[in-house]
């Protein structure tokens, strides 16, 4: 199976955002609008995620739509670390709309969401949700997924149903790969090391050459 066709499927950029105790957040690319007139969207989310098991408990979130002027450390931020050890909100400009935290810069608008239901699809979840309000906020260029692998430079975290784990080059050199985004390190790994795309520690990393 040449799992390098599924790249030609197009997708958008996301921030999926809920509130529970704290704010919580995650980058998607995995939005699909169901309905126009009762409007409708689905996402899908790993259901190891953070993000997905608040919006199970509060049935509500909201989708931040990426422009292409976004920066690729907020998209590092939003998609390699977890809500659950790390305050993502913390130097981001956002806002609170109906009680939801929604993140405005560098964004091309929002949808406030109520979920209808959520279907098992083995690792992830299907979430049907009805759009309560969306607002766009400027007329930026919405960013693709496409646009975010060849443009960007950026990498898929291991969670993201578009995942592909990527060959690695024969050389004689040493080679360490992030456990949680995919960056891969050449040569030597020091131990005070940080991984230059997620921020993680020389511990996440595994050496495969």
């Amino acid at each position: 199976m040449d799992k390098q066709l599924l790249k030609d499927i197009s997708y958008g950029m996301y921030i999926v955002t809920t509130k529970d105790d704290k704010n919580v957040g995650c980058v998607i690319n995995t939005l699909t609008q169901v309905t126009s007139n009762d409007i409708m969207v689905s996402i899908c989310l790993n259901k190891n995620n953070y993000t997905n098991q608040v919006i199970k408990k509060t049935k509500r979130f909201s989708v931040s739509i990426i422009s292409e002027e976004c920066s690729k450390e907020l998209i590092s931020t939003f998609g390699f670390k977890s809500s659950k050890d790390y305050d993502k909100f913390k130097e981001i400009s956002f806002e609170e709309i109906d009680n939801l935290p929604v993140v405005n810069k560098d964004m091309c608008g929002y949808l406030i969401c109520d979920v209808v239901s959520i279907t098992d699809a083995s690792s992830h979840d299907i979430i049907l949700a009805r759009v309560k309000t969306c607002h766009k906020l400027g007329e930026d260029t919405p960013m693709t997924y496409k646009y975010y692998q060849e443009v960007v430079k950026g990498k898929s975290p291991k969670n993201a149903p578009t995942y592909i784990e990527e060959k690695q080059t024969k050389t004689d050199e040493e080679q360490w790969v992030c456990e949680i985004c995919g960056y891969v390190h050449k040569g030597p790994l020091p131990k005070d090391f940080v991984c230059p795309v997620c921020g993680v520690a020389a511990s996440n990393f595994k050496k495969v050459l």
